[in-house]
């Protein structure tokens, strides 16, 4: 699938895959076309949803895990658990707001 380029002063950053481990720079436009799910046209960040490539499915995901099949976070796979920090951590701790 061709992809426009992204346009003068667009974001160029890292997409990853959760399921598979692919890795691109792309933009949000040129992710979004391509079939990419990740913020910020698919979902949002530092929420828990899918951070999957064109090729994989929700279904391995952290989001399923814990919004399907209702895992508690202890019962939650390594590689899941790995996933769990970088998604938090798109957001700056100083933007985070605490639930007392």
């Amino acid at each position: 699938m061709e992809t426009a380029a992204p346009e003068a002063g667009e974001w160029v950053f890292l997409h990853w895959c959760e399921v598979c481990g692919k890795r691109e720079l792309l933009s949000s436009a040129e992710a979004y076309e391509a079939g990419w799910d990740f913020p910020p046209r698919m979902g949002a960040w530092g929420v828990i949803s899918p951070r999957t490539c064109p090729n994989c499915t929700i279904e391995k995901t952290l989001w399923w895990a814990l919004a399907m099949e209702k895992a508690e976070p202890k019962d939650l796979k390594e590689h899941q658990r790995a996933v769990f920090e970088p998604i938090v951590g798109e957001v700056p701790p100083e933007a985070r707001t605490r639930v007392t």
